[in-house]
């Protein structure tokens, strides 16, 4: 985690440093600074340093991790990371679902009262799969 934190400040430093000279660029080019790109850079750079500024805090507070060490083996890591389902489509419904209501907010309203639809019934078939059928407890 250090090092995922001091990334992330890095990141803050370059996308400053980026967002002043797009700002300079800008006032060379037109005469006038262009406010949304040089804004929306800022927030980048805010951004970044909001979550490096967790990840260094948090590496503080417990210590390093296997993934700190270059010499660690992968043996030394965390093995059990959850419950993995390998055959569901579930997933799949999801983000289907979600991305007929993102096209329901481009084309049509009646789209995304569609899509609500579709999420609520795939996310209760996600949820509920080991529920029923082969998989049931």
């Amino acid at each position: 985690m250090k090092l995922d934190g001091k990334l992330f400040l890095w990141g803050m430093v370059f996308y400053a440093f980026i967002a002043v000279v797009y700002g300079w660029w800008t006032i060379a080019d037109d005469g006038k600074i262009d406010w949304i790109g040089t804004t929306v850079l800022l927030f980048t750079a805010f951004l970044s340093f909001l979550v490096g500024f967790y990840l260094t805090f948090t590496a503080r507070r417990i210590g390093s991790l296997p993934e700190d060490d270059g010499n660690a083996d992968i043996e030394e890591a965390d093995p059990d990371y959850g419950f993995f389902s390998p055959h569901s489509w579930w997933p799949l419904a999801v983000g289907g679902s979600v991305a007929i209501i993102a096209f329901g907010f481009v084309f049509a309203a009646w789209l995304v009262a569609f899509g609500v639809a579709a999420v609520l019934f795939s996310v209760w078939g996600f949820v509920f799969e080991y529920y029923r059928g082969d998989h049931a407890h």
